[in-house]
């Protein structure tokens, strides 16, 4: 039999119904929705849903958090050949447009009253746009909207349509086939529109039960949702994998209590971007340069001994006798507590993906016990195309190709990827299909990269940006932006960065601080600020912010490839890079061409010469208000190093 999302639902239902499927944490108790209800939950909306005159073929946009009855929402649409269109929560009304026009969406189920006033705002753009749900009902008592109504409305036109149509949604489900298109994922769109990315059942399923497969994923994971939905990442570890291996996912109450969520869950299948590492692990330092001096002895002497051995432990090779029982010691006093207090406790798997993540970072969570590994893969490849397999997990690379899966490279290093799991194509737009997606089946990922003796997969940034310098002393030499802006990144007081330089004769770079790392530095120095524009401009910092430029750059320096892409000049932005004031993804990708215009005169500043730079910047408070940002920026020099040379 052809599977399909619902055919597994139900498949879970009916051999194991009162097996855990989802939980949600509301005010603060564990609710659990086996699978026998769930399969009731998703009949009842269907049956809604096709009262309301969805049909197959038909999108319906789901709007929200991880929460079981929007998951619902998803599978009662696939039940009746409906296409579920996540968009991410977080995006301002005027993002939704494009999609619900593309799309022509009559039908919309979102999570509380923040998203139904968006769309009701564009609605006069959106006049397909004909019934809205909603699941949270706060705050929406004395809304008067034609359409819309709540999701449990929703579930009692649904009974009703049952008793009159008994049996529909069985035929329906079972009308449903492989070859269909099971949902649509929106690109976050770093230039232009987004795309509508169409996947069908079998390409997320099969990339689902592949990756399932490579790390013998069970029933009995433990899986917690807190990425949104409209990110493939997310559908793939809490959606498609989740009903091809029924394990449970759990929701979190909010996005506010997803660390201590974390801890009492204690998932065992875990996917975080490098980012969340990144604020874990500042959070653990933080709290280490509050404890007492003894304390602190103690973590580092153990924290010494788990980097010198820990990966060594983790990739299965031998260590000898002594360091192995002191390694168990440190396990019992510092890297069992330490994994608890991360509520990573129980993690038999992670993984990090989207960003490269710094050798430092990952070689701290491999030492103290967590199986951390990368993955390579993106929105048209449904995630997996290359895994780091157990004992083989390296910071430098992103695993190998796996089940399916044929890599080859291009004549200019771009990689090509063959699979079950690539898109049907994008969405009334087979111009772009037809650019990324050849006749004989080889997706061109945009990503420059080689594969190495091994076999591992290593990524240099997006062949589009991958530049040359030109004039000076590293005339025709290679710039790779994003190979230093992550290098940058992976210093915790650096949260994001922008390099400029092909075409000019010499890299520059502009800095994000990280306000809470940086700020955690500065009060334990005694030094005052008055938020990110005040701290961001402070001599003290911009010196720390120098130093670690200067450490890429004697690192890049040891690469005779890469020498000239070592940074000249730099400076602190005054606020942060921010996806509601155009200049980041949704999926915090920067958006370089948005932000090279938005800022010209900066860059026009550090290439000039000049010392100190104005500037005045419009931008969009969290509450919807529009203001300004406005600073006097310091244009510092950074020390460059001479490029080693290969031995003959």
């Amino acid at each position: 039999m052809e599977q399909t999302f619902p055919r597994l639902l139900l498949a879970h239902a009916g051999q194991r119904p009162r097996a855990p499927a989802l939980r949600e944490k509301e005010l603060g108790i564990w609710q659990t929705l086996d699978w026998a209800a769930l399969a009731a939950l998703v009949r009842e909306m269907a049956h809604g849903l096709a009262a309301a005159g969805l049909t197959r073929g038909q999108h319906l946009v789901v709007i929200g958090e991880n929460r079981p009855r929007l998951y619902a929402a998803m599978l009662a649409a696939q039940s009746l050949g409906g296409i579920p269109v996540p968009l991410y929560q977080d995006a301002v009304a005027a993002e939704f447009v494009f999609p619900l026009q593309n799309a022509e969406v009559a039908f919309a189920i979102v999570e509380d009253q923040e998203q139904v006033d968006k769309l009701l705002e564009i609605r006069p753009r959106c006049p397909a746009l004909s019934r809205i749900w909603f699941d949270d009902p706060r705050g929406l008592r004395h809304y008067t909207a034609e359409g819309l109504a709540s999701i449990d409305e929703l579930r009692d036109e649904g009974r009703a349509h049952a008793a009159r149509h008994p049996g529909l949604f069985e035929t329906e489900v079972e009308a449903g086939r492989a070859a269909d298109v099971a949902a649509m994922f929106f690109t976050s769109g770093t230039t232009g529109h987004p795309k509508g990315v169409v996947h069908t059942h079998a390409s997320l399923i099969d990339r689902a039960q592949a990756g399932a497969r490579f790390d013998k994923l069970t029933a009995d994971e433990e899986v917690l949702a807190y990425l949104p939905c409209a990110w493939i990442g997310q559908n793939i570890f809490s959606y498609a994998q989740w009903l091809a291996c029924g394990y449970v996912v759990n929701c979190p109450e909010s996005a506010s209590t997803v660390s201590i969520d974390l801890k009492e869950i204690g998932p065992t299948y875990y996917f975080a971007p490098p980012r969340v590492f990144e604020g874990l692990l500042t959070q653990v330092m933080i709290r280490m340069e509050d404890a007492g001096r003894l304390k602190r002895w103690l973590f580092a002497r153990c924290m010494a001994l788990a980097h010198r051995v820990g990966p060594t432990l983790m990739d299965g090779r031998p260590v000898g006798a002594a360091d192995r029982l002191l390694y168990r010691l440190g396990d019992l006093l510092v890297y069992g507590p330490l994994r608890n207090t991360l509520g990573l406790s129980r993690v038999r798997v992670a993984y990090t993906a989207g960003e490269a993540i710094g050798p430092d970072l990952f070689s701290f969570y491999r030492s103290i016990g967590i199986n951390l590994k990368q993955l390579y893969g993106s929105t048209e490849t449904a995630v997996f195309v290359c895994l780091q397999p157990d004992h083989e997990a390296r910071a430098d690379t992103v695993g190998v190709p796996i089940d399916g899966v044929e890599i080859r490279l291009a004549d200019n290093g771009e990689i090509l990827v063959r699979s079950p799991g690539l898109l049907q194509g994008y969405y009334k737009n087979p111009e772009a299909t037809a650019e990324v997606l050849g006749e004989d089946g080889w997706y061109r990922t945009g990503d420059a990269g080689f594969l190495d003796a091994g076999g591992h997969l290593k990524i240099i940034d997006r062949a589009k940006d991958v530049g040359r310098l030109r004039g000076g002393a590293h005339d025709g030499a290679m710039f790779a932006p994003k190979y230093v802006e992550n290098k940058l990144k992976f210093f915790a007081f650096i949260k994001e960065a922008v390099a400029f330089g092909d075409g000019r004769d010499h890299v520059c770079a502009f800095v994000n601080i990280d306000v809470e790392a940086v700020g955690d530095w500065a009060e334990r120095r005694n030094l005052a600020y008055a938020g990110y524009t005040d701290l961001a401009g402070k001599p003290e910092v911009v010196a720390l912010i120098r130093d670690c430029v200067e450490k890429v750059n004697a690192d890049l320096a040891r690469d005779e490839r890469l020498a000239g892409s070592q940074i000249t000049r730099f400076l602190v932005l005054h606020k942060e890079l921010d996806a509601d004031d155009g200049e980041l993804t949704r999926t915090r990708k920067v958006r370089r061409g948005a932000i090279a215009e938005k800022y010209q005169v900066l860059i026009d500043a550090l290439y000039e010469g000049r010392a100190t730079q104005f500037i005045e910047t419009a931008v969009r408070f969290e509450d919807g208000r529009a203001g300004k940002v406005s600073a006097e920026l310091r244009i510092e020099d950074a020390r460059t190093f001479p490029p080693a040379r290969r031995a003959a």
